[in-house]
């Protein structure tokens, strides 16, 4: 995995990775993907009524559809627009005539019920295409795909639904199949996130030092307009008992005169609500409380500089396990360790999220969203953040996170992030190599 290195912007680092070249060869070829990953997504089995074409002259046909649901956005926020591809690897219906049917004449359409937080049904088409089937021969896998809207946070569950089999041969004819006991069972889910607004809140003071008991004035802006905010003082991460409150004027603006008594006072700290909330706050703005120094005596003093957000990898290509043509499946390899330091020493936490394109070959592709990681993330002993894992599932070229830590009082450490990949390979891909470029950023 090669990895280049661009500065969009002070904060923000991003990475590319170009996922090794997977080599797939009849018989004991091998085509490489990335380790130990799994889906989040699961095939599932339920019972199936398919009607025939009339002209068939058969009756009502019921058995079993195997089927599995997979997203690009495992985890998306409200707003985002969610593609679904709905496959199903095995209708319970085949061809209803002695007929053999010529190749790319099947054009599927279905449904994907949502559950859980969100309802409704996703509306999904598959291309006009198949291999030839013969007569009275079961019909092929097939995929369908459509999109979503999310439109609240938690936990979205996605079923397989009813479909249709339409066939343009000689005559247009349908085979409709509804799922017996709906709903069908979970094949996927997606945990939703609410949209947060950027902290755009902000103080100064017009002092960053002063006596025991003397008065600083801090302005405060982009505050909730007419809103109650409490002004601090702060001692390390613990607030001293220098505090008033302050009414934000129509714009969100405000000026507080706030006295200083504690000596131990490293900063000042303004925030909406009943306790100090990063999200809804601003500061610590650094202030120094100026004791005179007794006679004969020496003040000593030292600085702590705040450093960068930044990430290094080990290693600069993944290499993939075999698959063999004609069988397909999982190729799986591992994620070259990244290690993240955070030194700024803020109240900020980070994010790191991959996306991932195509990975092409000499066989044309296989699409983003087979690739599926299952993250993990370790925080060095000491270090105030504590590292959250991204979720299992699909990268796909609309991207998943792969590690996080929260905002908090006092944030910052060394985390080292990996992950097991797993590309799925369709069982007849052309042999040779295949290659994507997996882009990792850090904000």
């Amino acid at each position: 995995m090669a990895l280049t290195r661009s500065r969009a912007a002070a904060r923000r680092r991003r990475w590319t990775a170009v996922l090794g070249a997977t080599a797939l060869a009849v018989g004991g070829g091998a085509l490489a993907a990335p380790a130990g990953a799994t889906s989040s997504s699961a095939e599932v089995r339920f019972p199936t009524r398919c009607v025939p074409p009339p002209i068939a002259g058969i009756p009502p046909i019921e058995g079993t559809t195997t089927a599995a649901i997979t997203v690009d956005k495992s985890s998306p926020k409200v707003g985002d627009t969610v593609t679904v591809t709905y496959t199903i690897t095995k209708p319970a219906a085949s061809n209803p005539v002695d007929l053999a049917l010529p190749a790319d004449i099947m054009t599927p359409s279905g449904k994907v019920v949502l559950g859980g937080a969100q309802t409704g049904a996703v509306s999904v088409t598959g291309p006009k295409k198949n291999p030839p089937v013969p007569g009275k021969g079961s019909f092929p896998a097939f995929s369908m795909t459509g999109t979503f809207t999310v439109a609240q946070a938690g936990s979205i569950t996605l079923s397989p639904g009813d479909y249709n089999i339409h066939t343009g041969y000689l005559m247009e004819l349908d085979t409709p199949c509804t799922v017996l006991s709906p709903p069908a069972p979970v094949s996927e889910t997606v945990v939703a996130s609410p949209v947060t607004s950027p902290n755009t809140r902000a103080l100064q003071l017009d002092s960053a030092s002063g006596d025991p008991g003397v008065r600083v004035t801090v302005n405060g802006s982009k505050f909730t307009p007419l809103t109650e905010v409490t002004v601090a003082g702060r001692a390390g991460a613990a607030e001293t008992a220098d505090r008033m409150t302050v009414t934000t004027d129509s714009e969100g603006g405000f000026a507080a005169r706030l006295k200083v008594n504690d000596v131990a006072t490293t900063g000042i700290v303004a925030y909406e609500g009943a306790a100090w909330d990063p999200g809804k706050g601003a500061g610590p703005a650094a202030y120094k409380v100026v004791v005179p120094a007794p006679p004969d005596s020496q003040t000593i003093t030292a600085a702590v500089t705040a450093g960068e957000l930044s990430m290094t990898q080990a290693g600069d290509a993944v290499q993939l396990t075999s698959v063999d043509f004609g069988q397909g499946g999982a190729a799986t390899g591992d994620l070259n360790t990244v290690t993240v330091k955070d030194f700024r020493g803020g109240p900020a936490g980070w994010s790191l999220t991959g996306k991932v394109t195509d990975f092409t070959g000499p066989g044309g592709s296989i699409g983003a969203g087979n690739l599926s990681w299952t993250p993990a993330c370790t925080a060095k002993a000491g270090s105030p953040s504590a590292c959250a894992a991204g979720s299992s599932g699909p990268v796909g070229s609309g991207g998943a996170t792969l590690a996080s830590t929260p905002n908090g009082t006092l944030t910052g450490g060394e985390f080292t992030v990996g992950a097991g990949l797993s590309l799925d390979v369709p069982a007849f891909t052309a042999p040779g190599s295949y290659a994507g470029v997996l882009t990792l950023t850090l904000s």
